[in-house]
Formats: structure tokens, sequence, C-alpha cells
């Protein structure tokens, strides 16, 4: 038995030859790959329930009680599916955010900011220029406004969380202008969707954590799906102090029973 792979009608294809019996068969292997991100997807839904499951223990967070942490983070991310025609792993992505425990602490709000950086390789012509882009670069500024919960093992926290995601999309685009290749930038505002989970480990004055999670966006780009996952490490600093001088400034009292 012998097999290839090939293009037919844009579509990739694992073409098999059977000497015993005769016959070839056509496997259409996008579909083998979309059933496989459907398994992937699928085990990250169970972690991520587990996660929840297990953060629904009733131990006593101390290291969160009424307090607000800054978490900045590096990394990378990878696009899945269809995203792959366009975009690709380039090093480094981002994450700036905070960590605002609420009444009880096993819950939490977490704004972040996903800077993702992406390498580009333009699919469709834009009528506006006179070329298309390939291996250039694009970045996405994602905004997410995340809840989740967590649980505390002494110095160890555990956490899962889910919320919607606006952000915007820069793509590059080139002219010839006079002689010369002018870049430009197309922008573009998009809404999203990111579940993840995480952990990270308490050291005298600051956290070290990492988290992964899961991010669709419901605008697609070259006529593509665009879907990533994305895995950042950093550090997690406590400043509710700060926030408290800032809220005795305004007014506010911090967590007023």
């Amino acid at each position: 038995m012998w097999w290839i792979c090939c293009l037919i009608k844009g579509r990739k294809v694992k073409v098999t030859y059977s000497p015993l019996a005769k016959h070839f068969r056509v496997v259409d292997c996008s579909k083998d790959r979309y059933i496989r991100f459907m398994r992937i997807l699928l085990t990250f839904v169970l972690l991520c329930t587990g996660c929840f499951l297990v953060s629904a223990q009733t131990d006593a967070d101390s290291l969160h009680y009424r307090k607000i942490y800054y978490m900045g983070g590096t990394g990378l991310s990878f696009p899945l599916g269809k995203s792959k025609n366009v975009l690709g792993t380039k090093l480094f992505s981002g994450s700036a955010g905070l960590d605002i425990a609420l009444k009880d602490s096993r819950y939490f709000l977490s704004p972040t900011l996903y800077m993702l950086t992406f390498r580009y390789d333009q699919q469709q012509a834009d009528p506006k220029y006179n070329y298309m882009i390939e291996n250039g670069r694009t970045n996405f500024y994602m905004l997410s406004l995340a809840a989740g919960r967590r649980h505390q093992y002494r110095r160890l926290n555990t956490f899962a969380y889910i919320g919607p995601v606006a952000g915007l999309i820069v793509e590059p685009r080139g002219n010839v202008v006079n002689e010369q290749f002018r870049m430009s930038n197309k922008y573009s505002l998009t809404a999203a969707a990111k579940i993840g989970m995480g952990a990270d480990y308490k050291f005298p004055g600051f956290f070290i954590g990492g988290e992964i999670g899961y991010m669709y966006n419901f605008r697609k780009m070259e006529g593509n799906s665009i879907q990533f996952l994305t895995v950042m490490v950093g550090l997690k600093s406590d400043i509710t102090s700060l926030s408290e001088k800032v809220t005795g400034v305004i007014g506010i009292d911090t967590y007023k029973d």
C-alpha cells in the first residue's frame, strides 16, 4: 500500500492505493484536521470544567482576600484550524491585566489586554493596494473582560475563567509609490470570546504563574475563521495598597461592607 498527499480543487487530500484490493481511496485531510481539533478543544473544555469543580471546595483563600494583583506575562500564540492559512506563530506575544478578588475571594474579575503577534500571509487582493503581503507581521490588541474562579492549595493557586473580548486588528498592506515600496496598515475592530485556565505559585513578595487560553474571533480575516491558542507565563504582584490610595482620593471606600 502506498499513499500521497495532493491538492484537488483547493483541498488537501490523501490518496491511498492498495495493490491487493486494486483500488484508490481519497480522504479529505481537512476533515481529519477538523476532527483532531475538535478532540483537542473537547479535552481543553473538560480540563477547564475540572478546574471549576475542584475550585468549588470551601477552603479559605487567604492570599487573595480583598486583594488586587497586577499580572504581566509573555508567551506565544498558536493559530488553529483555517487560521493557519493566514497566520503563523511569531515571537513574542504579551499580556497585562488585573486580578481583582471579589468579596468571596474564590471568585475574581480579570480585565486583561493581550498583545498578540503573528506572521501574516495575505490571501485576497485588496483593491486599494498594488501588491499582496507574504511573510508579514500582524498584531491583535485584545481586551478581555473575564470572570473566573480559583482554588488555593497553600501557596499554589489554580484558576479557570471565561469572558467576552473586544479588540483591534492591524494588518500590513503595501503600495509602490514613486518606485518605492511604501508600507501601511489596515485597521479593523473585532469581537471574540475567551476561555482559559492556569496556575500560579506565591514566593515572598510576588507570584510566578502561567495560563493557557483559547480565543475565538467572530470576525473573519481574508475569508478565514480566526481562532488561536495563547500560552503565557509571567509575574503577579500585589497592588492593593496603591488601589486603596487611588480610590481614597476619588472618594470610594474599597470593599465597603
